[in-house]
């Protein structure tokens, strides 16, 4: 077990914004983090990544609590943009290097070629598609245990999706774990090895995919919107 997650709340003043969640994460398998936005899947995410403190309840990454130790092992992309608006693409690469120790230069150059990506593209020249693209490209470029992806497919045509999906599963490596928030669940259904359904911060639906089905009779996509409606 590479994660596991007991009862974990997140209180933003009157706001709960994760609700006695408790989970667990096997090495080398993809997840699917879902639930629409406001359902919990980022604070979660957040809290694992290191960047936010659970109000309640504990997080073992690896056997060990959250700190310096599990933020060299695990490879997070936010949302939210953040390179600084100077940066070229090259200047990520540097940025990351400097701040990673798994960080792969070479990987990230080809990874930026896969993104058709040039690495003099500024950063705050490109298109929300583009930034993605350069956001993930960062995030693979690292040699993580762990790979946390918000919402990765946000602004990304549906012809460049497939290719980003199938860079995903290429660039891993095969004893990592994925975790891939999306509300695209129709995109993810093809690859992902369980789902974990997320709602109002708490667990509403959590198991392998291919038991999911089998129990309800329903694909993943028609359990989004049965959970959801």
């Amino acid at each position: 077990m590479i994660l596991q997650c007991n009862d974990l709340v997140k209180k933003y003043y009157s706001k709960i914004a994760v609700d006695g969640l408790s989970l667990e994460i096997e090495k080398g398998k993809i997840y699917a983090l879902l639930g629409p936005n406001g359902s919990g899947k980022t604070t979660f995410m957040k809290m694992v990544a290191g960047l936010v403190k659970p109000t309640e309840g504990t997080i073992s990454f690896m056997g060990n609590s959250i700190g310096v130790e599990s933020k060299k092992k695990v490879a997070y992309m936010s949302t939210e943009p953040f390179f600084y608006n100077y940066m070229t693409a090259a200047d990520v690469g540097k940025y990351y290097q400097d701040f990673f120790e798994d960080f792969d230069i070479k990987r990230y150059e080809e990874l930026m070629g896969r993104m058709e990506l040039s690495m003099k593209d500024k950063a705050k020249s490109l298109s929300s598609g583009m930034a993605a693209k350069l956001k993930i490209a960062a995030t693979l470029a690292r040699k993580a245990d762990l790979y946390m992806l918000d919402e990765p497919l946000n602004g990304i045509d549906i012809i460049a999706r497939d290719r980003i999906i199938n860079t995903i599963l290429e660039v891993a490596r095969e004893d990592s774990t994925i975790l891939i928030s999306s509300h695209l669940v129709d995109e993810l259904e093809k690859i992902i090895d369980n789902a974990i359904f997320v709602k109002n911060g708490k667990i509403a639906l959590n198991g392998e995919a291919e038991q999911l089905r089998a129990t309800h009779g329903k694909s993943i996509v028609e359990l989004y919107k049965e959970i959801y409606a």
